[in-house]
């Protein structure tokens, strides 16, 4: 497509909407005139939307998940079991899991996953948090719910050799979430299953 048929202003949109993930040039033309197309009111809003997201949004200092708040309403919350943490991906996969009603415990959001081919190693991740969270000796289990891909089962692997030292048992999510899959797009009972019948490693 080219850019040359629209104004630079609208180039520009398109483009900055196609950097979204899943989001290929046509539909983000479609999306930029959807939006051009809103009351200058509804357009104003969206955009002071992500502008506000982005300004109060921050890391748990515990967990690392997305909040406004120094702790997020997860660790705040003094009905978990925080000798239980669940070391995640993304904070997508925290909201995937929590749907579930299943689990009780803590979690741990590592912010991706080790990819050497895309330069990401352990330094990239939020692993040292993760470690800082064990030496106080009340965690008793980690539960490894990385995706069941190449990248997620290493980044598990490489975490399990960490943590066994520290005499902490590392278990990961049992199968029933297909290999290749992604914990955001599995239904609630496919991740009830493998949250149940999970395993160590």
């Amino acid at each position: 497509m080219s850019m040359k048929l629209y104004p630079p202003a609208i180039s520009n949109l398109i483009n900055q909407l196609a950097r979204l993930p899943g989001i290929g040039k046509k539909t983000a033309a479609r999306l930029a005139f959807y939006i051009l197309g809103l009351p200058a009111g509804e357009a104003e809003a969206l955009a002071q939307s992500i502008l506000d997201a982005r300004e109060s949004t921050c890391f748990c200092e515990r967990c690392q998940n997305l909040t406004d708040q120094p702790m997020c309403g997860i660790c705040r919350d003094a009905a978990r079991d925080v000798s239980v943490v669940c070391v995640v991906a993304e904070p997508r996969d925290v909201a995937a899991i929590e749907r579930t009603r299943e689990y009780k415990g803590a979690f741990h959001v590592l912010h991706g996953v080790l990819s050497p081919i895309n330069g990401v190693g352990p330094d990239d991740l939020r692993i040292r948090e993760l470690l800082s969270r064990l030496e106080g000796g009340t965690v008793t289990e980690v539960i490894m719910a990385t995706n069941p891909d190449t990248e997620g089962d290493a980044t598990a692997l490489y975490l399990a050799r960490l943590l066994r030292p520290m005499g902490v048992k590392v278990t990961r999510l049992a199968y029933g979430i297909p290999m290749g899959g992604h914990l955001e797009y599995a239904d609630e009972l496919t991740l009830a299953h493998a949250l149940t019948g999970r395993r160590e490693i």
